[in-house]
């Protein structure tokens, strides 16, 4: 529950920036400082590996607000989803200790939209995240990045898709909502 009051915080940090110095960059790195608190820790006194994606996300609401994206889904009646996401773990950060989550847009292919996510201390990398997203509609059906891109009136300068992200997302992915998935273990 004590994520919801870091949530709200965070977008009234990110909110009061936009209005202060205008969106940012879809391709900028937001930047979100975070303490590690008693409710973060696991039995073993370090995060939980559980709460990083929570504290991530922290990052992507800052990213979405600062650049416009929040302000534009909310008028056309989009939302994000996450489709998949791994997480590559690096040091353990410990209670009280103040990190920074880093966020960052990467690139799209034609359904997708891939950022990444870095929990940072003092500039190095602890723990380093990639997340696949959709943009969807209320009413159904998959945002065009075009029509996203038109929206907030911004030109798509997104990098060009890395061999390993499309890799990553293929072995990942499950099949369609609209196909069979059965339990089966082999």
């Amino acid at each position: 529950m004590n994520v919801i009051w870091r949530t709200l915080l965070t977008i009234w940090h990110a909110k009061a920036m936009l209005r202060r110095r205008g969106p940012i960059a879809p391709t900028a790195v937001g930047r979100v400082r975070i303490t590690t608190l008693p409710t973060d820790l696991d039995l073993l006194g370090h995060m939980n590996n559980g709460r990083y994606a929570s504290l991530f996300d922290l990052g992507r609401f800052d990213l979405l607000i600062r650049t416009g994206f929040w302000d534009v889904l909310n008028e056309k009646k989009w939302y994000a989803v996450v489709a998949s996401e791994t997480i590559t773990f690096r040091k353990s950060l410990e209670l009280w200790q103040r990190f920074t989550v880093e966020s960052r847009l990467m690139a799209h292919d034609d359904r997708s939209v891939y950022m990444m996510h870095r929990a940072v201390v003092k500039g190095e990398v602890y723990a380093e995240m990639i997340v696949r997203a959709r943009f969807l509609r209320r009413s159904g059906g998959i945002v065009p990045h075009e029509e996203l891109f038109a929206a907030l009136h911004r030109p798509d300068t997104l990098s060009p898709l890395a061999p390993w992200i499309a890799e990553w997302a293929a072995a990942s992915a499950l099949p369609s909502t609209r196909g069979e998935a059965p339990s089966v273990w082999e």
